[in-house]
């Protein structure tokens, strides 16, 4: 048995990895130390733990640990851990997509521009990330507008030029047209404008443009200076700052009461190529510099393109150990910079801006029905997930039950979940609900990983204060912290109050009853849709079942066909006969059987 006094005397004072586990094994917390022994012991002692870490600590059943020789190398594989078994007490950033970038193979003879979401090791120049995959591909059109290079995917000898030589969009290597030096230069240019180098693109072209026209060739010197002037828009439309260094990502945080925005600007010469956004849901009482090291460590190490610099409003406890791991990847330094004051702060405060922006309006409409909920009910937190049950029967035949799930004020049909009652006998729909979410909060307990996620923080029972009382005894048997009120309805069928288990009925707006009574009305059709397919799977399975030369499959046929047995019941021996598969013999045969 794992004794945790035991084991943290045992703890050695070197760098590591410490991983927390419940009782069911699962990893629920991943942390790097510089000193285990120092670390960990802090979590077991009396102290000022916030909310988060003593809630986590109470879950915790035991834990091991990774020794490892320095602070980056317990850096390294705290993230590894992390991205493997995805702690619920870890910031764990869900979005895993790929960006795109703008690649250019520099092995060929004549390279080309082309979309990637890979970046590999082979010789390429890549550009990006690029945010939007929108302006990735406009980027790209420009330059196959701009530039005369291929657009062919792969480079090989004709007999005759393509269309886009003949409209001056190729300068036809396939034919032999261009040297491999006079299109290299249009590529060289190519590299400077996607790296932002657009001042000297001007120049050159500015000087290539006047040597032309000393020439008299004026059309030549016409498509020059329509290409300047197309770059000069460009770079007018990326520029939003006179940030001087080439490579920079710009990183905002917002933080409400109910989840975590954080923004990120991608910056590459002084130009922005676009930006993203991640949500974090369950990180109330971590600070921002937690969120943000978290955030950081997980987010670079699955994103091959790490800038030279990133800017950030807070200077991190870890910032030494991830600059040193950052710059390790990147093969050059890597800096966490925190402006004070200037053009840099005022970029961090336009990411932060956008942050809360981006949060408020996700959180607009659900964030006031939870702030409501929270008040009307007289939470201490937010109800983030609330659970509501309804019975389902006919004189106590086919009892089944049902549950729905709101989730940060978002009714989630695809969490509905249905019951078939299995120790209520009679119709008793208190004892029913009483015996369901029993079930229920059993089986989020034994397994919290299960098919019904977390436990809900409020249970509303459908009706009074007879299923309130039944509600509560389930939660009892547990001993569990999940408050539970009644949904009292109008004579209309619609939410006109909450109630609590001392029958005080609670105003609530207009708005927060339109959405219980939607919730109401999503739990009852699920209740009774599984009801009537439990009730017809049953009377199918006594009646059609035996009747002789009908099985499965024409059964299915004649469901179909009549849509319920009642109308096969009372169907002639002619209209039995025209559905697919069944014979006057065993049209006849049902006739005679449901008439006897």
């Amino acid at each position: 048995m794992f004794d945790i006094e035991t084991e943290l005397k045992k703890l050695p004072n070197r760098p590591g990895v410490y991983i927390m586990k419940d009782k069911q094994d699962n990893v629920i917390y991943v942390g790097k130390a510089i000193s285990l022994r120092k670390r960990v012991r802090q979590y077991f002692r009396k102290n000022n733990k916030t909310k988060r870490i003593e809630n986590m600590v109470k879950t915790i059943d035991h834990f091991e640990y990774i020794v490892v020789d320095n602070e980056s190398e317990a850096l390294i594989l705290e993230c590894n851990l992390i991205k493997k078994y995805r702690p619920k007490f870890n910031v764990l950033l869900k979005d895993d997509k790929t960006y795109p970038y703008i690649k250019i193979d520099l092995k060929e003879d004549y390279p080309t521009v082309t979309f990637t979401r890979r970046i590999i090791n082979d010789g390429s120049k890549y550009f990006g990330p690029y945010a939007n995959p929108g302006a990735a591909k406009e980027m790209i059109d420009f330059i196959k507008e701009k530039y005369k290079i291929r657009q062919c995917r792969v480079l090989k000898e004709r007999t005759r030029p393509c269309l886009n030589y003949h409209i001056k969009k190729c300068l036809a290597p396939c034919m032999g047209y261009v040297t491999k030096e006079e299109y290299r230069k249009q590529i060289d240019e190519v590299i400077d404008l996607l790296e932002g180098k657009t001042d000297k693109i001007l120049k050159e072209l500015e000087e290539q443009m006047q040597e032309l026209s000393q020439k008299l060739e004026f059309e030549k010197a016409a498509e020059l200076r329509d290409r300047k002037q197309a770059i000069e828009r460009v770079s007018t439309k990326q520029k939003v700052s006179n940030l001087a260094e080439n490579s920079i990502d710009v990183i905002g945080m917002y933080q409400s009461e109910i989840e975590v925005c954080i923004e990120i600007f991608f910056v590459r010469g002084s130009k922005m190529i676009g930006r993203e956004h991640y949500f974090f849901k369950d990180l109330k009482g971590m600070s921002d510099k937690e969120i943000l090291s978290g955030f950081i460590k997980q987010y670079y190490m699955s994103n091959p393109s790490i800038p030279a610099k990133i800017m950030l409003r807070e200077e991190l406890e870890d910032k030494q150990v991830i600059e040193e791991w950052l710059s390790n990847e990147l093969g050059k330094k890597v800096e966490l910079k925190n402006p004070k004051k200037g053009e840099k702060l005022r970029f961090v405060e336009m990411a932060e801006n956008n942050a809360k922006v981006t949060l408020e309006n996700k959180e607009k409409d659900k964030s006031g029905v939870l702030l409501e909920l929270k008040k009307v009910l007289n939470l201490e937190n937010i109800p983030r997930k609330i659970e509501t049950y309804d019975i389902s029967n006919m004189s106590g035949e086919h009892m089944v039950a049902a549950m729905c799930v709101m989730q940060d004020g978002v009714i989630k049909k695809n969490l509905s979940r249905r019951f078939k009652i299995k120790t209520v006998y009679s119709q008793d729909d208190p004892r029913c609900m009483e015996e369901v979410i029993t079930r229920r909060l059993k089986h989020s307990i034994d397994n919290p990983n299960g098919g019904f996620g977390s436990l809900p923080d409020v249970i509303f029972a459908d009706g009074g204060i007879t299923q309130i009382r039944a509600t509560k005894r389930a939660v009892e048997k547990y001993k569990l912290p999940i408050a539970v009120f009644g949904m009292v309805k109008n004579d209309k069928h619609q939410t006109r109050a909450l109630m609590n288990e001392n029958r005080e009925e609670l105003d609530i707006s207009e708005n927060l009853k339109n959405l219980i009574t939607k919730f109401q009305d999503t739990v009852h059709d699920t209740a009774i849709t599984y009801h009537r397919k439990v009730r017809e799977k049953e009377i199918t399975k006594s009646e059609l079942d035996e009747i002789n030369g009908i099985g499965n499959v024409k059964k299915q046929s004649l469901l179909k066909h009549f849509g319920s047995v009642s109308k096969i019941k009372e169907a002639s021996i002619e209209e039995l006969k025209k559905v697919k598969g069944i014979s006057e013999k065993n049209a006849r045969e049902i006739f005679e059987t449901f008439r006897k």
